[in-house]
Protein backbone atom coordinates (compact mmCIF):
# COMPACT_ATOMS: atom_id res chain seq x y z
CA UNK A 1 0.00 0.00 0.00
CA UNK A 2 1.20 3.46 -0.86
CA UNK A 3 1.49 6.14 1.81
CA UNK A 4 1.34 9.91 1.38
CA UNK A 5 2.75 12.30 3.98
CA UNK A 6 1.55 15.91 3.68
CA UNK A 7 3.74 18.20 5.78
CA UNK A 8 3.06 21.87 6.40
CA UNK A 9 6.18 24.03 6.67
CA UNK A 10 7.43 24.99 10.12
CA UNK A 11 6.76 28.36 11.79
CA UNK A 12 8.28 31.14 9.68
CA UNK A 13 9.24 34.72 10.37
CA UNK A 14 6.43 37.26 10.18
CA UNK A 15 5.38 38.97 6.96
CA UNK A 16 7.13 42.27 6.31
CA UNK A 17 7.18 44.78 3.49
CA UNK A 18 10.95 44.39 3.19
CA UNK A 19 10.97 40.67 2.35
CA UNK A 20 8.98 38.79 -0.23
CA UNK A 21 6.67 36.10 1.23
CA UNK A 22 8.43 33.43 -0.87
CA UNK A 23 11.75 34.28 0.83
CA UNK A 24 10.59 34.08 4.47
CA UNK A 25 12.83 31.87 6.65
CA UNK A 26 12.00 29.64 9.61
CA UNK A 27 11.99 30.99 13.15
CA UNK A 28 14.00 29.14 15.81
CA UNK A 29 10.70 28.03 17.37
CA UNK A 30 9.74 26.50 14.01
CA UNK A 31 13.11 24.75 13.64
CA UNK A 32 12.77 23.21 17.11
CA UNK A 33 9.22 22.00 16.44
CA UNK A 34 10.16 20.57 13.02
CA UNK A 35 12.98 18.61 14.66
CA UNK A 36 10.59 17.25 17.30
CA UNK A 37 7.93 16.15 14.79
CA UNK A 38 10.50 14.71 12.36
CA UNK A 39 11.86 12.56 15.19
CA UNK A 40 8.30 11.36 15.90
CA UNK A 41 7.83 10.51 12.23
CA UNK A 42 11.13 8.61 12.17
CA UNK A 43 9.62 6.06 14.59
CA UNK A 44 7.14 4.91 11.94
CA UNK A 45 8.70 5.81 8.57
CA UNK A 46 11.52 3.82 7.03
CA UNK A 47 13.13 5.74 4.15
CA UNK A 48 14.39 3.61 1.26
CA UNK A 49 14.79 3.75 -2.53
CA UNK A 50 10.99 3.70 -2.89
CA UNK A 51 10.66 7.00 -0.97
CA UNK A 52 10.33 10.37 -2.74
CA UNK A 53 10.33 13.89 -1.27
CA UNK A 54 8.83 16.87 -3.10
CA UNK A 55 8.84 20.38 -1.62
CA UNK A 56 7.58 23.82 -2.46
CA UNK A 57 10.62 25.87 -3.40
CA UNK A 58 9.67 28.65 -0.96
CA UNK A 59 12.40 29.11 1.69
CA UNK A 60 10.31 28.04 4.68
CA UNK A 61 9.11 24.84 2.96
CA UNK A 62 12.50 23.72 1.68
CA UNK A 63 14.11 24.52 5.05
CA UNK A 64 11.47 22.33 6.74
CA UNK A 65 12.04 19.56 4.18
CA UNK A 66 15.79 19.68 4.85
CA UNK A 67 15.25 19.32 8.61
CA UNK A 68 12.93 16.34 8.15
CA UNK A 69 15.15 14.68 5.54
CA UNK A 70 18.31 14.99 7.63
CA UNK A 71 16.53 13.26 10.54
CA UNK A 72 14.80 10.64 8.37
CA UNK A 73 17.96 9.79 6.44
CA UNK A 74 16.76 11.00 3.03
CA UNK A 75 19.47 12.69 0.89
CA UNK A 76 18.87 16.46 0.92
CA UNK A 77 20.19 16.80 -2.63
CA UNK A 78 17.45 14.39 -3.80
CA UNK A 79 14.58 16.65 -2.67
CA UNK A 80 12.57 17.67 -5.72
CA UNK A 81 11.62 21.34 -5.54
CA UNK A 82 8.71 22.92 -7.38
CA UNK A 83 7.05 26.31 -7.29
CA UNK A 84 3.82 24.55 -8.32
CA UNK A 85 3.10 23.80 -4.63
CA UNK A 86 3.63 27.40 -3.43
CA UNK A 87 0.29 29.15 -2.70
CA UNK A 88 -1.36 26.34 -4.67
CA UNK A 89 -4.98 25.22 -4.65
CA UNK A 90 -5.27 21.64 -3.43
CA UNK A 91 -6.11 20.41 -6.93
CA UNK A 92 -2.81 21.85 -8.19
CA UNK A 93 -0.90 20.02 -5.44
CA UNK A 94 -2.76 16.84 -6.42
CA UNK A 95 -1.62 17.34 -10.03
CA UNK A 96 2.01 17.32 -8.81
CA UNK A 97 1.34 14.13 -6.81
CA UNK A 98 -0.34 12.51 -9.82
CA UNK A 99 2.94 12.83 -11.78
CA UNK A 100 4.82 10.60 -9.32
CA UNK A 101 5.96 7.31 -10.84
CA UNK A 102 4.63 4.05 -9.44
CA UNK A 103 8.22 3.08 -8.54
CA UNK A 104 7.60 4.97 -5.27
CA UNK A 105 5.42 3.73 -2.42
CA UNK A 106 6.10 6.56 0.06
CA UNK A 107 5.74 10.22 -0.86
CA UNK A 108 6.45 13.21 1.38
CA UNK A 109 5.13 16.58 0.19
CA UNK A 110 6.20 19.78 1.97
CA UNK A 111 4.05 22.83 1.39
CA UNK A 112 1.58 25.38 2.67
CA UNK A 113 -1.93 25.91 3.93
CA UNK A 114 -4.74 26.05 3.08
CA UNK A 115 -3.73 23.75 0.20
CA UNK A 116 -2.36 20.85 2.28
CA UNK A 117 -5.24 20.80 4.78
CA UNK A 118 -7.79 21.01 1.97
CA UNK A 119 -6.01 18.22 0.08
CA UNK A 120 -6.00 15.98 3.17
CA UNK A 121 -9.72 16.57 3.62
CA UNK A 122 -10.48 16.01 -0.08
CA UNK A 123 -8.53 12.76 -0.30
CA UNK A 124 -9.82 11.24 2.95
CA UNK A 125 -13.16 12.98 3.61
CA UNK A 126 -11.76 14.22 6.93
CA UNK A 127 -11.97 17.61 8.61
CA UNK A 128 -8.50 18.63 9.75
CA UNK A 129 -6.52 21.86 9.77
CA UNK A 130 -2.76 21.38 9.71
CA UNK A 131 -0.82 23.72 11.97
CA UNK A 132 2.84 24.48 11.20
CA UNK A 133 5.06 21.36 11.11
CA UNK A 134 2.01 19.05 11.27
CA UNK A 135 2.01 15.87 9.21
CA UNK A 136 -1.07 14.15 7.84
CA UNK A 137 -0.44 10.50 7.00
CA UNK A 138 -2.68 9.09 4.29
CA UNK A 139 -2.81 5.52 3.06
CA UNK A 140 -4.03 5.01 -0.49
CA UNK A 141 -6.80 2.46 -0.87
CA UNK A 142 -6.04 -0.97 -2.29
CA UNK A 143 -3.42 -0.99 -5.02
CA UNK A 144 -3.89 2.65 -6.04
CA UNK A 145 -0.76 4.47 -7.18
CA UNK A 146 -0.01 8.16 -6.71
CA UNK A 147 -0.92 8.65 -10.39
CA UNK A 148 -4.47 7.39 -9.63
CA UNK A 149 -5.00 9.33 -6.40
CA UNK A 150 -8.21 11.37 -6.29
CA UNK A 151 -11.01 12.49 -4.00
CA UNK A 152 -11.98 9.98 -1.34
CA UNK A 153 -9.34 7.41 -2.35
CA UNK A 154 -7.16 7.61 0.77
CA UNK A 155 -7.60 7.06 4.48
CA UNK A 156 -6.22 9.41 7.12
CA UNK A 157 -4.28 6.99 9.30
CA UNK A 158 -2.29 9.46 11.36
CA UNK A 159 -1.76 13.08 12.28
CA UNK A 160 1.47 14.23 13.90
CA UNK A 161 1.21 17.53 15.71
Amino acid sequence: MNTLYLIRHAKAEEHTFTKDDFDRDLQQKGIDRANKIANELKKSLHVDEKTLVISSSANRAIQTAEIFCSILGYPIDSIQQTKDIYEAHFTDILKVINTVSNQYDKLLVFGHNPGLSNLTNYLSHSEIDLATSNVSILQLEGDLTFEMLGGGTANLIGLLK
